[in-house]
């Protein structure tokens, strides 16, 4: 079945310490229900697959039938267990999905015909890999016997997402539907969590078989999570508890692991800095005092130099990603590099490391926390009032910040910082598209909780907000979801707004409406002499707007907001608040010159970041 492989780069002695596992047990995913009751039952392929996902523990699925998974929407229209929200476009079911999986910790589940419904999977499918997701898409095939001779709606997407997918597999034998479908889940949702595709042929859905759930899985070669070892967990803690300058590099790994108690513990004990990746939002709360923010490309300025400064980065649960780092040759020179991650093929595959530690981030904080401790009574706590001096100096220096619009218009910042300061961060999850309201909305809402900010890091998707949001609104029905969009994004996939009101969905949707692809246009001022080659979208600036997002909202069975100063953004937010049985869309209308500060311009070194357009922070960049 699942072959791991190395990636390639990561040297092999730096991983052979830590054995994997060979063999998973019993229960497929920790949210599966089996029905003992099922095995031995006489039922169709079609059946079997409304069954099985039942049976892992599936209670919401997304999807849009066709002909070759025809078969299945007959018998999921008797289940009484499987939630089907019929999207309008399968896109948009995978981001629902993830959103879903985000938002609750559980599998998400989308479903698609075979053909342009499969392909329309590939985009979430690659950002759920990349953001290590845990997804199963189930999709039709044409009938075994057509499979290969360019049949109608045919396409091998299996082949297709063989890259992009933790694991994938054609079922043409009904009696394999079970083994394939508890498998999925069980891989999606252990060790380095991902997307995994079950390609299941038309005709092995039509077909009768024998139901049988495996009571037992056998992945020989499938890394469900190495436990820490005991050495290297060691050699961590001698190394933090002897530090002048540590910091703490924390990445989604947290989130997945569910680890953000043992984050806080090791953060309090350590006294390290911390910086919180753009997937690490929440993973300690914004307003602990050792967390300087987000790092990287348009991270905070503490948060930056901390990592160009530091003589030691325990990096946990991040992947040393070329936005974060900068110019690679140039990122931490003076820092020893702890990495602690569940997947072995991301240790050294970007930044050579001197300590590597696989396993579970949970299991990783077990042990380091108790043996930090010990090494304290070993050497003493270390002295870390100079490196907090400095710290300190440049959170004061280098606040984040924004300066007044020239042309009158809301600022951007404003909204998204009210948009936090008017919501409760315990009750609300927000979930961004693509691009600077993305980055406003990572830097000027402060989260204080892990999985109520959710967007997508790696692939970087447009289009992706609304249907994300869609799904952690269904996850978790109890909280508030604000999607924070653009309006290049936003018109990408809003149809999910009509999937939305007509399954009573009510999520809301705040448009940074700037009439510009503003991330691009930002690019296209500050390196391409102000030459904005189609980027004007023509939504909000001028005698018209194309399309009227109001209009569009109330058409869409949504009630529809627009805003256009400053002096009307919290009684707008407020008005939408007050509204919990039908989706909002709130129309802010911005102004398209605001741009992301700071910034490293892609390709640089962190040392080059900039502050503000050509203002650079002042620190001492020789030691």
């Amino acid at each position: 079945m699942a072959q791991v492989q190395a990636k390639p780069g990561v040297p092999a002695s730096r991983i052979a310490r830590e054995p994997a596992s060979v063999t998973s047990l019993a229960q497929p995913t920790p949210q599966s229900n089996p029905d003992p009751s099922l095995n031995g039952v006489e039922m169709t392929g079609a059946e079997a697959i409304i069954r099985s996902l039942e049976n892992a523990g599936a209670t919401d699925v997304f999807g849009l039938p066709g002909g070759a998974i025809l078969p299945t929407y007959d018998p999921l229209m008797d289940s009484t267990r499987l939630r089907h929200i019929l999207v309008r476009h399968e896109q948009g079911a995978g981001h629902a999905a993830q959103g879903y999986a985000h938002a609750t910790g559980k599998v998400g589940v989308c479903i698609a015909t075979s053909g342009p419904g499969a392909t329309n999977l590939v985009t979430p499918i690659a950002d759920a890999n990349m953001d290590s997701i845990p997804l199963v898409a189930i999709t039709g095939q044409v009938g075994a016997s057509m499979i290969g001779t360019d049949a109608f709606q045919e396409a091998d997407i299996v082949g297709i997402t063989a890259p992009i997918t933790k694991h994938n597999v054609l079922v043409t034998d009904a009696a394999d539907i079970p083994r394939a479908i508890a498998e999925a889940f069980y891989i999606a949702s252990h060790g380095r969590p991902g997307p995994v595709l079950v390609d299941i042929a038309k005709s092995a859905q039509q077909a009768t078989t024998t139901f049988q759930w495996p009571g037992r899985i056998e992945l020989p070669g499938f890394n469900s999570g190495a436990r820490p070892h005991h050495k290297t967990v060691q050699e961590a803690a001698r190394l933090l508890a002897t530090a002048r300058r540590p910091v703490l590099y924390v990445g989604g790994g947290v989130i997945r692991s569910g680890a953000s108690a043992g984050l806080r513990k090791l953060t309090d004990l350590s006294g390290a800095a911390v910086v919180t990746t753009l997937m690490a939002r929440g993973a300690l709360p914004d307003s602990h005092p050792q967390n300087l923010g987000m790092p990287g490309m348009h991270g905070t300025v503490p948060a930056v130099a901390a990592m160009q400064k530091a003589d030691l980065i325990v990096a946990l649960g991040a992947r040393f990603d070329d936005r974060v780092t900068g110019a690679l040759s140039s990122f931490a020179p003076h820092a020893t590099i702890v990495h602690a991650d569940i997947d072995p093929a991301e240790i050294g595959k970007n930044r050579a490391v001197d300590v590597p530690i696989v396993g579970d981030l949970k299991e990783v904080f077990e042990a380091l926390v108790p043996a930090l401790a010990e090494e304290h009574v070993k050497h003493g706590k270390p002295d870390l009032e100079a490196w907090w001096a400095q710290l300190d100096d440049w959170r004061t220096t280098y606040a984040l910040g924004y300066t007044p619009t020239k042309d009158g218009l809301s600022s951007p910042q404003h909204v998204i910082q009210r948009l936090g300061q008017l919501n409760d961060p315990e009750q609300t999850i927000y979930v961004a598209g693509v691009g600077q309201h993305q980055m406003w909305a990572s830097q000027f809402i402060k989260y204080e909780h892990p999985n109520t900010w959710i967007n997508s890091g790696g692939l970087g998707t447009m289009g992706f907000s609304v249907p994300a949001a869609m799904g952690a609104q269904v996850g978790m029905p109890d909280k508030q979801v604000w999607a924070i969009d653009g309006d290049g994004c936003f018109q990408m996939t809003n149809q999910e707004l009509v999937t939305c009101a007509i399954n009573e969905i009510p999520i809301k949707v705040a448009i940074v409406n700037n009439s510009s692809l503003g991330m691009v246009r930002q690019w296209q001022t500050l390196f391409y002499n102000e030459r904005y080659s189609n980027t004007d979208l023509h939504t909000g600036h001028g005698t018209r707007r194309v399309p009227d997002f109001v209009k569009l909202a109330d058409a869409m069975g949504c009630v529809g907001l627009r805003c256009e100063s400053d002096a009307d953004v919290d009684a707008t937010i407020k008005r939408a608040n007050e509204i919990d049985d039908q989706p909002v869309v709130v129309d802010f209308t911005v102004s398209r010159d605001a741009m992301v500060w700071p910034m490293v311009a892609a390709g640089k070194s962190n040392d080059e970041i900039q502050y503000a357009h050509g203002i650079a922070p002042q620190w001492d960049r020789e030691d």
